[in-house]
């Protein structure tokens, strides 16, 4: 299999990342693992105060906060063949590593999603999960992981420097040029947001600032209602 950087942005570090570590860590042991932590600006961190890279991770980057620009970041530091791209609350399958060797051994394999389920029971968020099989523009997303050959992600230009749709922005771009290959191993994320805000409410919420944006809304302004529905 081509050599492997596994890049996690997120937030800040803490206990939240260390599961996503833990499993990517265990289905590949030797790849290089980058996480990214939103650089503070009102309150730039000293020297002494950078922390060292959490358990199990390669190093450690700062980059400005968004998931576009701390994955180009990530990208930019990495040494892998393949690059691939996880939300800090995402769980590999535990067959990842064998997926990803079968997909990319043919030579025109450039890109690559899995499944997605949450780490709840509710039945619509089953059927949401059940959906991801599917490569479009509504089921396929960044919580699903984006393995991409390193070669062709430079050729996309990377992910647009951009707060929120960064991924849907890149699979847009992909699709223009190659399939996106739909891995049968799922990956698990978290349904907190669904939990906090109401299943429905918030899918519809979701709906809407992609509906917009393919209204051609700017990101940076979805990305404002977005955080907001964080709670």
């Amino acid at each position: 299999m081509p050599s492997l950087s596994i890049i996690i942005p997120t937030r800040r570090i803490g206990p939240h990342v260390e599961p996503c570590i833990e499993s990517c860590r265990r289905s590949f042991p030797d790849a290089e693992i980058i996480v990214v932590v939103a650089l503070p600006g009102e309150h730039p961190l000293r020297p002494a105060e950078l922390p060292g890279p959490p358990e199990g991770a390669t190093q450690i980057l700062f980059a400005t906060p968004g998931r576009g620009p701390q994955c180009n970041a990530g990208a930019r530091a990495a040494a892998g063949e393949l690059l691939l791209f996880l939300h800090d609350d995402s769980i590999l399958p535990r067959q990842a590593a064998a997926l990803t060797q079968s997909a990319f051994a043919a030579e025109d394999a450039e890109l690559a999603c899995f499944r997605l389920r949450f780490d709840d029971a509710h039945w619509l968020l089953g059927v949401y999960g059940w959906f991801s099989r599917f490569d479009s523009l509504l089921t396929s997303f960044g919580d699903q992981g984006i393995l991409i050959r390193r070669s062709f992600f430079d050729r996309l230009g990377g992910f647009p420097e951009w707060p929120l749709f960064e991924d849907v922005e890149l699979l847009r771009r992909a699709r223009r040029r190659v399939r996106v290959l739909k891995l049968p191993g799922v990956m698990t994320t978290s349904a907190v947001r669904f939990r906090r805000n109401g299943v429905v409410r918030q899918q519809l919420m979701n709906a809407g600032l992609i509906l917009r944006y393919l209204l051609g809304a700017a990101p940076t302004r979805l990305a404002e209602r977005y955080e907001r529905g964080r709670g």
